[in-house]
């Protein structure tokens, strides 16, 4: 669901409908669109959330976890390596700066919702993946280095030292 038509009041009451029966537990969405994902869940209409996050995309940082995460932790978010393009070296970045680890990034998006979907090629991505989540959330300056990685994948900002 990515559009506000994808939910429309039929839509929903249709939902409702199965949820206050007892046919289902929650109504879950997946989300492209954050402020509309923020919006149904502020308005109480969805209990399960499935969100992109990531260092180049922290939108759900604002519009979601702030009011979502106290209420209803229920949430997995996808993309954490922005499709791969978190691992690799942005043209504004120096060839000095280190490139992320999947693992960082994974760590990165795990400090607020309860999931997030990894998709290791083999099994040694997977080892790595699972000793990365071993190694708890991000310290603050991992947090900011990844900020900055991101906000240079997603072309907001040059990289500056």
């Amino acid at each position: 669901m990515t559009r506000p038509r994808d939910f429309a009041d039929r839509v929903r009451e249709d939902l409702y409908r199965l949820r206050d029966s007892g046919e289902v537990r929650r109504i879950g969405l997946s989300a492209h669109d954050i402020k509309l994902a923020g919006k149904l869940a502020d308005d109480g209409v969805v209990g399960v959330l499935m969100m992109r996050d990531n260092a180049a995309h922290r939108g759900a940082e604002q519009d979601i976890f702030p009011h979502w995460l106290p209420i209803s932790p229920e949430s997995s978010v996808f993309t954490a390596t922005r499709w791969t393009y978190l691992l690799r070296r942005p043209k504004s970045v120096p060839g000095n700066v280190p490139i992320p680890t999947a693992g960082q990034c994974y760590r990165f998006v795990l400090s607020d919702p309860d999931v997030c979907m990894t998709a290791p090629k083999n099994v040694s991505e997977l080892d790595e993946n699972i000793a990365a989540l071993n190694s708890g959330p991000v310290s603050e300056e991992e947090r900011e280095f990844l900020c900055r990685f991101g906000d240079a994948v997603h072309h907001t900002k040059k990289w500056f030292m």
